[in-house]
């Protein structure tokens, strides 16, 4: 049975940095795409950034980009999210999500509708 298995949270004061990594495991093969969410108390998940396991493409939601960048090593089956310039609007659990079905339109890829496979999240605190 696969999984994805989040890593890399934590607590950081505002302006620094964190990278996340998602890991897939007992998949025979690479996910079609990767996307990261998001949810902080009392707000509901929300899409932050996504790529496309094969070509590389990606796609950031308007309040992270020029500050989080996604990256992917196939060889690895492993997702990043390169979290720069932190604010305390970032604290939240992020969770990574994988879609082992039909392939998503891009405008889909930010929304959790099609995706499949859900790790379990990892905390990210960023204090002022």
């Amino acid at each position: 049975q696969g999984r994805l298995v989040e890593s890399g949270g934590g607590s950081v004061q505002a302006g620094g940095s964190l990278r996340l990594s998602c890991e897939a495991s007992g998949f025979t093969y690479n996910s079609n795409a990767v996307g990261w969410f998001r949810q902080a108390p009392g707000k509901e998940r929300e899409g932050v950034a996504a790529i496309y396991t094969s070509g590389g493409a990606t796609y950031y939601a308007d309040f992270v980009k020029g500050r989080f960048t996604i990256s992917r090593d196939n060889m690895k089956s492993t997702t990043y999210l390169q979290m720069n310039s932190l604010t305390p609007e970032d604290t939240a659990m992020y969770f990574c999500a994988a879609d082992y079905g039909r392939i998503m339109q891009p405008e889909m890829i930010l929304k959790e509708n099609d995706y499949n496979y859900w790790g379990q999240g990892t905390q990210v605190t960023v204090s002022s």
